[in-house]
């Protein structure tokens, strides 16, 4: 046999220097659920490790990751007043602007902060947008999308992320930024957004779930490959700076599908679902979970994927699962 490729497998060195695909910290983005006491702290049941946090508790954990050098984070707000239309997440004094005007005082521009635009958590029937007669209306929700991002941009946010899976809305929340002299903010959209199981610990977490039906009317069903690729390409068009896939580790084929169409920068949500069997797992000794933390997470850059957004990134840095 002259053809013998575990020669190259055969010591830890060679190995390392030809992985074909590494993680660096800088790819990684930690999510955030903000609370509106700054100085309030929960855990969540379903995310073991995750806490829900004032922005005075934020402060201080992002201040620690940097140190490790977690330097991008994502964040959602929970609100105390919920309205059919969402005003709590659209005004310029509220939970979100507070919290990046505060991030952003801190740690300047060594922190790259993220924010979600999305209607859920702040509408009293938990939808993603105005709702009326049990239907989502698409139209009537942008405009709404689209002041929820000004006031996110206006407060500093490097990037807003709208989550919505609205048809249209990166154009509307582009254009509302360029209108408003805040052309330099970016736009990272959900643009493959499935209707998945995956979600449940996030929607405990963010208090989100709908209170009536559900959301596959706007997300994407998760049957269907050809269509949630043309989700990223429109986004793309419309003037996205960046796109999503989300949930990840289920839809790699997707990943790597999205990355062969766009020229843009692609991030994976390694979503709540996804964190929490894992977390559930380890517990029970089912499986090693400093090993397979960083095969997942690396199978995400394997498909394709610039960025990681996973409730994981803190504790693989701090663990050193990954260098």
């Amino acid at each position: 046999m002259r053809i013998r490729p575990r020669r190259l497998r055969r010591t830890t060195v060679l190995r390392e220097a030809l992985a074909e695909t590494r993680l660096a910290r800088e790819q990684l983005v930690q999510p955030h659920f903000v609370l509106p006491d700054a100085n309030a702290s929960s855990d969540i049941a379903a995310m073991p490790g995750i806490q829900r946090m004032g922005t005075r508790r934020l402060i201080a954990r992002v201040g620690a990751d940097l140190e490790l050098g977690l330097a991008s984070v994502l964040l959602f707000g929970l609100y105390d007043e919920k309205d059919a239309l969402g005003s709590a997440a659209r005004a310029d004094d509220g939970l979100i602007p507070y919290a990046v005007r505060a991030l952003r005082e801190a740690f300047g521009e060594r922190l790259t902060i993220v924010t979600d635009v999305c209607l859920c958590a702040s509408t009293e029937h938990g939808h993603c947008g105005v709702l009326r007669d049990g239907q989502v209306q698409n139209d009537e929700t942008l405009p709404l999308l689209a002041e929820m991002a000004l006031a996110h941009a206006r407060a500093g946010a490097d990037v807003v992320a709208p989550s919505d899976m609205m048809d249209g809305r990166v154009a509307a929340l582009r254009d509302a930024l360029d209108q408003q002299g805040l052309s330099a903010t970016a736009i990272l959209s959900y643009s493959t957004k499935f209707a998945s199981a995956f979600y449940g610990p996030f929607r405990e977490a963010a208090a989100s779930a709908p209170k009536s039906g559900d959301r596959k009317s706007y997300q994407l069903d998760p049957r269907n490959l050809r269509e949630a690729v043309r989700e990223s390409v429109l986004d793309e068009r419309e003037g996205a700076d960046m796109l999503m896939v989300k949930p990840a580790l289920a839809y790699l084929d997707v990943i790597a599908a999205v990355r062969a169409r766009c020229a843009l920068p692609l991030a994976a949500y390694n979503v709540s679902g996804e964190y929490s069997m894992v977390k559930a797992a380890a517990e029970k000794g089912w499986v090693d979970e400093r090993v397979i933390v960083p095969e997942i997470l690396r199978s995400f850059v394997r498909a394709g994927a610039d960025l990681v957004i996973s409730y994981h990134a803190r504790e693989a840095l701090e663990k050193g699962w990954i260098a």
